[in-house]
């Protein structure tokens, strides 16, 4: 049974792979330029990097975006989908076949993100700048302490399990929903995926094969509604895409580890600094339109 999961879910991976790819060829030149800056490749290595071992790349990028002004703040969520969607199907195409998980939980749990993914990008991409601009912000600082608490050793250690049933598994079902809905927003699945099963009493390890495989399957399908309606910044997504295939492959196979401690304490300051920057901006639009 789990041997049956496990290539049913490679081939899904390739599918979802051959549809994003298709999705990317159609819509990206109508959108712009691709060549993508030396920055935006860099900015793709960094983050898929660090993302590869358990930072996050969501928040890490949408701080080098805001700080840089390379990609509007209207389509951040949008380029964080597509652009990072091709160095996620690579992670789960790894970490898929190294680490077990019960079907049921894995495949559920999958399901239940694409549709919560589904949902919140017909929703996102219709969103005008401000609005896009608090619920960044909002999220972001919900990032920041979760980023905290990892880095203080205060996140529950989990359990032995593998699996979930009963109510812990409909739990796991409604919270990857929700979490699907937030990678639309731009708010990356893998630190509160990473939280939520662990809760659950289920061992850490396991939730990485979720969380990427999440993040796998939902991306395509997001990325090409927000390409469909023009909301993502064509040069960004291929940077992110050259820079982040590479670094996923020398992470997993290579560095594998690190001590990420201190870049944790580092990142909740940057990314709490970047969610009172789009709260302000989100403000002061609100204030210009009363006016």
């Amino acid at each position: 049974m789990q041997f049956d999961a496990k290539l049913l879910l490679l081939v899904g991976l390739a599918l979802v792979a051959v549809y994003h790819i298709v999705s990317l060829v159609r819509g990206l030149p109508k959108l712009g330029p691709l060549t993508p800056t030396p920055g935006l490749i860099l900015s793709g290595t960094v983050t898929d990097f660090f993302d590869t071992l358990g930072i996050g790349s969501f928040a890490t990028n949408t701080t080098i975006y805001r700080a840089t002004k390379w990609v509007k703040d209207a389509l951040i969520p949008g380029t964080l989908n597509a652009g990072h969607t091709m160095s996620t199907l690579a992670q789960a195409f790894i970490y898929t076949q190294v680490v077990e998980v019960e079907p049921i939980t894995l495949i559920g749990m999958i399901a239940a993100a694409v549709i919560g993914s589904w949902v919140g990008a017909g929703l996102v991409a219709k969103w005008p700048t401000q609005r896009i601009q608090l619920g960044m912000g909002l999220c972001l600082g919900a990032a920041a302490l979760l980023t905290v608490a990892q880095a203080a050793g205060k996140i529950p250690g989990g359990g032995e399990a593998i699996g979930l049933s009963g109510a812990k598994l409909a739990i796991a079902l409604v919270g990857n929903f929700g979490l699907g809905i937030l990678m639309t927003i731009g708010i990356g699945l893998y630190g509160p995926c990473l939280l939520l099963v662990s809760v659950l009493g289920m061992n850490p390890a396991a939730g990485f094969p979720i969380m990427m495989g999440s993040c796998a399957f939902l991306m395509p399908f997001a990325s090409d509604r927000f390409i469909r309606l023009g909301k993502v910044d064509p040069r960004a997504v291929v940077g992110n895409i050259i820079g982040g295939v590479p670094a996923v492959l020398v992470a997993a196979y290579i560095v594998k580890s690190l001590p990420l401690t201190a870049l944790r304490w580092l990142v909740a300051v940057v990314v709490a600094y970047t969610a009172i920057t789009l709260l302000m901006s989100a403000r002061r639009k609100t204030v210009e339109a009363a006016a």
